[in-house]
């Protein structure tokens, strides 16, 4: 997994929900690393994931490279399973990019890569809620995209769950793969991250790198939403 869109390029976005709207952007977005999508509830985070994936389109505004020429997957936060064992949920990615044919080999070594092996004929709907999102990662990774969206990628997990998910994350990217997640826990942010897009009100007011990001803030609205989800004075 390489990756040769190295930014996504955002021009005057806005996307809108009946009359009301929800995400207005302009930025600068990099697909290489891993990239945290953060800022208050209802700021846009999931609404940019969706747009850059495809699933919703803006109505106004462009975007490059388009959600074809990206090739992303995205891990939505409760990402549906079949009623099947472990493989064969991975088993329904067909084919790769540009109709690359995934092999038997290709799916086991998905399944080694989160550490699920010892798990591959057990119903998925079985799983705990760490082993599925490993399984969505799993299958994330074996479309062999450039981008893999993750939205909360680690919500509702205890610590050492959250630790397995944050290192296979950090695999991706290491293979080549750019990530872009949304969190709420800046610790996370802070130690997981290579660079930060800080959205308040559906508007992008920040894109920076993660140690910039905390140590100067260039808007009031991110230096408050620090100070409160940190507990800084």
């Amino acid at each position: 997994m390489v990756n040769t869109s190295p930014i996504i390029t955002l021009h005057d976005i806005s996307v809108r929900r009946e009359s009301r709207q929800i995400l207005s952007i302009t930025a600068r977005i990099p697909t290489t690393g891993i990239t945290a999508v953060i800022g208050p509830n209802g700021s846009g985070k999931t609404t940019l994931l969706k747009l850059l994936h495809g699933l919703i389109e803006a109505d106004e505004g462009s975007y490059s490279p388009g959600f074809q020429e990206l090739g992303s997957a995205l891990v939505l936060h409760h990402t549906p399973l079949i009623k099947a064992s472990v493989r064969s949920n991975l088993a329904m990615v067909k084919d790769g990019p540009s109709g690359s044919s995934i092999s038997e080999s290709d799916i086991d070594a998905a399944l080694a890569s989160v550490g699920l092996s010892h798990l591959k004929n057990q119903s998925a709907i079985k799983l705990s809620a760490g082993e599925r999102q490993r399984l969505s990662l799993a299958r994330a990774k074996l479309q062999r995209p450039h981008v893999i969206l993750l939205d909360e990628p680690t919500a509702n997990l205890d610590p050492s769950t959250t630790e397995q998910v944050e290192g296979i994350i950090k695999n991706l990217a290491l293979d080549g793969c750019g990530v872009i997640f949304t969190s709420h826990h800046l610790g996370q942010v802070q130690s997981l991250s290579d660079q930060v897009v800080f959205l308040a009100d559906g508007q992008c007011l920040e894109v920076s790198n993660t140690e910039n990001f905390f140590k100067h803030p260039q808007s009031e609205q991110a230096k408050k939403f620090i100070q409160r989800e940190l507990g800084w004075k």
